[in-house]
């Protein structure tokens, strides 16, 4: 049963090796998912501890048992860091001090004063516990990726029960002092289970990178860079095909003199213009209404379930706003205005082109009109 234990152990040593790996090289190819890196790092130490673990059934030794604990419970709290990272896309270091702080204080201290039963009986319950809080973080971010999600979270729990069982087995023997590795039904099955479910979270979660890459690919096809607004191209996916229906409202927006900007001040402060004049529409939103950069200095709303009055309002708001907005530039402070026009569907449904028209024409209506003002297509002449 040794040797088999012993080659279950190497197996995992092995698997986990194979996984740091492909998450490092996996990383250098996408170095904006920093989570790669922590989990592979993460792995990395569950690698070192299977081999501390491995010299320590050959030779027990407080000191080894302590190296073994830590870096077990060490290796977890960083994958648990990962998982928040993941998540949240923020630094795992927080996440990760408490639990390797906490399970530290609780695990090692038994460990080392010669307590080896109590100290595995503690790392197998901590571990546990790590893993759950892991598969928890997965579980709050599946809605990005529900199948995918919800796989590595049941499969991390899985690994988490596996933990629970080594230390139910050892609690009900009642042994504070073993002076050896555990060995029982419980380790047996516990590195079963973790060589298939690394294998599957393995699988699963270079899976879920490659799909937030191509979303991220695709995210970038579908927005302004200078401004982060969507672009038209992006505008028309989404309108484009739909009949505007008589309460969804187009609103074209240009900024005035903005040629003239960019000759008296450069086109550094012309983009700076432009950035703040989308921060101001973004800003004078509902969550729900559609903000996008048409090209050079015109930009577009779709407003729906909206009534004439509410979109000139909007207009008229967002107007103001800018207008009194003051864009710092190299060259000094500058003030500029915009001028607006908007045009509504039909109750038959209009076509998206012919909504958009409408709003152009409005718009070069309120230009002629003096500029720095919003009009209503029924009202353009």
């Amino acid at each position: 049963m040794l040797l088999d234990y012993n080659s279950l152990l190497l197996a995992v040593g092995f698997s986990a090796a194979c996984l740091s790996l492909t998450l490092f090289g996996t990383w250098l190819a996408a170095r904006s998912d920093r989570f790669l890196l922590t989990w592979a790092i993460s792995v990395l130490v569950v690698v070192m501890e299977v081999f501390a673990y491995d010299a320590y059934i050959k030779a027990p030794g407080n000191a080894l048992g302590v190296l073994t604990l830590a870096l077990l419970l060490f290796g977890f709290s960083v994958m648990l860091g990962a998982a928040h990272q993941y998540r949240t896309r923020r630094s795992p270091v927080p996440l990760i001090a408490l639990g390797a702080g906490c399970s530290f204080a609780l695990a090692l201290p038994p460990m080392a004063l010669g307590y080896d039963g109590l100290g595995f009986m503690l790392e197998n319950a901590l571990a546990a516990l790590l893993l759950f809080g892991t598969a928890y973080q997965y579980w709050r971010g599946r809605a990005e990726a529900p199948v995918h999600l919800i796989g590595v979270a049941l499969l991390y729990s899985l690994t988490a029960i596996s933990f629970v069982l080594c230390a139910a087995v050892l609690a009900w023997d009642g042994k504070m002092v073993l002076g050896h590795a555990p060995s029982n039904w419980a380790e047996d099955l516990s590195l079963v289970i973790v060589i298939a479910s690394m294998t599957g979270i393995g699988a699963l979660s270079l899976a879920l990178n490659q799909g937030r890459l191509a979303r991220h690919h695709q995210r970038e096809a579908q927005t302004d860079a200078l401004t982060g607004l969507l672009n038209r191209r992006a505008l028309f996916d989404l309108h484009g095909r739909t009949p505007v229906s008589a309460f969804t409202a187009v609103v074209v927006f240009d900024l005035d003199g903005f040629k003239a900007i960019n000759d008296q001040f450069g086109h550094a402060a012309g983009d700076e213009v432009l950035r703040v004049f989308a921060e101001v529409l973004s800003a004078n939103l509902r969550p729900n209404d559609i903000a996008a950069r048409m090209g050079g200095e015109e930009f577009a709303l779709v407003l729906k379930r909206a009534l004439p009055e509410m979109v000139e309002a909007t207009a008229e708001r967002i107007r103001l706003a800018f207008a009194a907005r003051a864009v710092e530039t190299e060259s000094g402070e500058l003030r500029c205005t915009v001028s607006a026009g908007f045009a509504f569907g039909s109750n038959e449904g209009s076509s998206f082109d012919k909504v958009l028209s409408a709003a152009d024409k409005a718009l070069y209506a309120a230009k002629r009109g003096g500029r720095n003002r919003v009009l209503d297509f029924r009202r353009a002449g």
